[in-house]
């Protein structure tokens, strides 16, 4: 048999926990009630079964019990509910019977762990902490977290503290399921929070908002599959003392970050600039006589920083180039790889001559394309080019550039 005197009273109970009669702010007589209708239950109007002889069996016994007040449609009992009405003099009666914890005993809970990511020594990690802090004051104010948390599955939110805190602290490299039986005891469960973990790093760390779930992680040394280097150029590459001669690759030569602390560079001399590319296809289509030439798979993260500022420390006088997508993304991650390494990247094939000549590769921009733009638009450097994108309604993929051959005598990067 269908609980109908279960769900009524669930009902009652969620508009009365977000009223704020609950709160004790509400000024007048408030009645808090439930209006049947064809879209709150639409078995009681149906013509074809006796379904509403049960459900008025089960909101008169409720009326019995002294948990609701029934009001029948023109006064006439036992003929049409037009709505119940929660009885507030019996409503922890009301929360037993349904076996419900009352919202402010699931806030106090909640506040009470959150305490804990906010002080101490939990306390001093900090995306986990300002998290920490913006749920606290949004339950003080007696405002929705259900965006992040759910009250009532405090274990749950736990597990995500805990996430986050050991996503924060981890300086191993790993890989996602090794990461997730570490601290889980599950190799599966960190893939399942995964994007929820990157969607906070993302709202609660500026430098984060443009990055998916694979490059935060990545920050932090968690990856998903092996993550390597790749680079090319007319140099020797010294792996534990063992050269290999990166010239005689075509395609370059790819490195796993946990190899990286073995390489060193030698024969450094024909080298006269280094050129990040953050997209794949480009990297291994891509030639430049005289460079070093290294694949960054969009954002940089902390092995690619390192190896960058080891070839910085050997050649700090030649030039260092970024080409990315003509697009509010390679604009961040190029000011991102600045930032970050301390290295004086210049734009590579990202101008308004680059743009122009393959405008007719170009895609339109989105919203949100045109709300970072505008931002952009303010930096000098990018001026140019970003009122062009605006005006045009257009950005270019990396991909893009070099598709025609005579593109090389028609531009020159950037000085």
């Amino acid at each position: 048999m269908v609980q109908y005197d279960k769900q009524v009273i669930n009902k009652l109970l969620d508009t009365y926990e977000n009223s704020l009669l609950s709160i004790g702010k509400n000024k007048r007589n408030v009645k808090i009630e439930l209006r049947f209708t064809r879209t709150v239950l639409p078995e009681y109007f149906d013509e074809s079964s006796f379904v509403y002889e049960n459900i008025h069996i089960q909101m008169r016994n409720l009326e019995e019990e002294g948990l609701v007040r029934i009001v029948w449609k023109d006064q006439k009992v036992d003929y049409v509910i037009q709505k119940v009405q929660l009885n507030m003099e019996r409503l922890t009666q009301a929360y037993a019977f349904v076996r419900r914890t009352p919202k402010c005993n699931l806030e106090e809970a909640n506040q009470a762990l959150l305490e804990e990511y906010c002080n101490g020594e939990k306390g001093e990690i900090p995306i986990t902490r300002e998290f920490a802090r913006y749920l606290q004051e949004r339950l003080n104010n007696h405002q929705p977290v259900k965006e992040y948390i759910e009250l009532s599955n405090i274990k749950d939110t736990r597990r995500l503290f805990e996430a986050l805190l050991s996503v924060e602290k981890n300086r191993k490299p790993c890989y996602i399921r090794e990461f997730s039986i570490e601290h889980f005891q599950d190799s599966k469960y960190f893939e399942r929070i995964k994007n929820q973990v990157a969607k906070i790093f993302r709202r609660f760390h500026s430098e984060y908002d443009s990055m998916d779930t694979t490059e935060i992680l990545a920050e932090y040394g968690i990856y998903h599959t092996p993550n390597y280097v790749y680079l090319k150029g007319d140099v020797m590459v010294m792996i534990d003392g063992e050269p290999i001669k990166l010239r005689t690759l075509n395609q370059g030569l790819g490195i796993s970050g946990e190899d990286l602390r073995k390489v060193t560079f030698s024969d450094l001399s024909r080298i006269k600039q280094v050129i990040t590319i953050e997209n794949l296809t480009t990297f291994f289509r891509w030639h430049e006589p005289d460079s070093l030439i290294i694949y960054l798979g969009g954002y940089h993260n902390g092995i690619r920083r390192t190896l960058l500022k080891k070839i910085y420390q050997e050649l700090p006088r030649i030039s260092y180039y970024h080409f990315g997508d003509i697009d509010a993304g390679g604009f961040s991650i190029l000011k991102d790889l600045r930032n970050k390494t301390g290295i004086p990247f210049q734009m590579y094939h990202m101008d308004i001559e680059t743009l122009k000549y393959y405008e007719r590769y170009g895609k339109v921009l989105t919203e949100s394309d045109r709300m970072r733009l505008k931002e952009m638009e303010k930096d000098e450097e990018l001026q140019e080019v970003v009122s062009y994108m605006l005006l045009h309604n257009v950005k270019l993929e990396q991909e893009c550039v070099g598709l025609e051959r005579d593109f090389y005598s028609k531009i020159e990067p950037e000085n």
